[in-house]
């Protein structure tokens, strides 16, 4: 029996171990928005230290920060073997809204080959099976085949402030060969890919603002300025309702996709469009009908409003005007754009459209870059071959439409080349109720990244 062999062995038996170290994990609260979760955050951050330490890293340790504790861990093997990084994160997303869980987002359930609770997928499940994967080199091979750092951080939900500081200031501590992210998905079990691009992210708050306080509507209605209508109006005018941004310089800055692209976009051969719609439980596709349901996700920018508030929601009538109006605005921008820079064209299009009589106000909240990988780099060679070896298929190279700004950094300071192998799926509920993750790939993602290690070895 072979190594690889003797190695997937050892998960087959202790899968059960794994899925229990998972629920443990899953059970910690460790939602990075919300202050009141500050504790548990860190207990989320220590749980992830002293699995390292049982594994066998010789070191494993917190990390202070601004924000919430980073986790490093390394394992240097021989200097003539290559380094490799591998990133995750221990934060999780909020769980509203609580009521449409089938099962407490913070006790996880097993049910129908699936895990469900809170981070199974995104991304304390995929960080689950590459520690996995790690112990069973340890354990059956008394040691790493490369050397390895990990970094795992716990403010990926919150903007990720804290691991873009201390990445630009160690970027000597934290050179490596290639880095390795477990945190996007596949197009669905029976065909695997890997992600070769991946969209910037602007996140922003827009504050409409009207009379001193707010008014009566029998007494003012009519006369005073209403900032609800006035976002509502302008929403509108930044995107049409054919999905249309009227951002004249995002527009002018959208890069021309290769014809390669262009091509499997419009042929679409893994009915990808057909999928996303099933999905969603939907019949038809919004956006720009221009443009292939796939370059709509891969490549052109969005513009989405995550919630609006002011005035009345409450039960009952209260005939009030509000004085205020704030929407939570993200776009979503080709990864050749800075991110700062779109903030200030968005600024600028917000004062052109923004209805007369009102102030207005925009916050940067945070913001990324996007990535591009190339395909050819005998990194990303090797995750293809091993996600072929486990899966028993080819992968395609796709471009996914989410954000991870910490990879476009890792590319941007450290240079080296970065392979995005995940194993969610698509119909995982990342950030939304029950969210789950499926076994089998918990299983297959564990062997593939053992296998990966193994390649990338001289």
């Amino acid at each position: 029996m072979d190594g690889q062999a003797k190695r997937n062995n050892y998960l087959d038996e202790n899968f059960d171990r794994f899925v229990g170290h998972l629920e443990e994990w899953l059970a910690i609260p460790s939602i990075s928005t919300l202050p009141e979760y500050a504790e548990d955050v860190r207990r989320a951050a220590h749980w992830a230290r002293e699995r390292l330490t049982a594994i066998g890293f010789p070191e494993a340790k917190l990390v202070a920060t601004a924000g919430h504790p980073l986790v490093y861990g390394e394992w240097q093997v021989d200097p003539r073997q290559p380094t490799l990084l591998i990133y995750g994160h221990y934060d999780v997303q909020p769980v509203d809204p609580l009521h449409l869980w089938s099962s407490p987002p913070f006790q996880p359930t097993i049910r129908g080959g699936n895990i469900y609770g809170r981070g199974t997928s995104d991304d304390k499940g995929q960080v689950m099976l590459v520690l996995a994967a790690l112990e069973a080199w340890a354990k059956v091979d008394a040691g790493l085949p490369v050397n390895v750092k990990i970094l795992l951080e716990g403010e990926e939900e919150a903007g990720g402030a804290a691991i873009a500081d201390y990445v630009r200031s160690h970027p000597e501590h934290l050179q490596a060969d290639a880095v390795l992210i477990c945190d996007t998905h596949m197009v669905n079990a029976e065909q695997p890919s890997l992600i070769t691009g991946l969209r910037g992210i602007l996140y922003t708050e827009i504050v409409v603002s009207g009379a001193k306080t707010d008014l009566h509507s029998g007494s003012y209605g009519g006369v005073a300025p209403n900032p609800l209508h006035a976002l509502c109006l302008l929403l509108g005018r930044l995107k049409g309702e054919d999905g249309s941004i009227d951002i004249p310089q995002l527009a002018a800055a959208i890069p021309v996709p290769s014809p390669a692209d262009k091509q499997f976009w419009q042929d679409d051969p893994l009915h990808i469009e057909e999928a996303l719609k099933a999905e969603m439980g939907v019949s038809a596709m919004v956006g720009e009908g221009a443009y292939p349901a796939l370059e709509r996700i891969g490549l052109r920018p969005t513009l989405e409003v995550h919630g609006i508030r002011g005035g009345f929601t409450g039960e009952g009538a209260k005939t009030v005007i509000p004085a205020e109006a704030v929407a939570k605005v993200s776009l979503r921008l080709p990864a050749n754009l800075d991110p700062n820079e779109v903030f200030g064209w968005l600024e600028e299009a917000v004062g052109n459209k923004m209805p007369s009589g009102y102030r207005f106000h925009l916050t940067n909240l945070h913001g990324g870059r996007g990535l591009s990988v190339n395909p050819d780099n005998p990194y990303l060679r090797a995750a293809a071959k091993s996600v072929e070896a486990i899966f028993g298929a080819l992968p395609v190279f796709m471009r996914e439409g989410g954000s991870i700004p910490i990879a476009a950094l890792f590319a941007e300071v450290l240079k080296v080349p970065i392979v995005l192998l995940g194993f969610g799926l698509p119909d995982d509920r990342i950030h939304a109720p029950n969210e789950k993750f499926s076994l089998n790939q918990f299983r297959q993602g564990m062997k593939t990244v053992a296998d990966f290690l193994g390649r990338i070895r001289f």
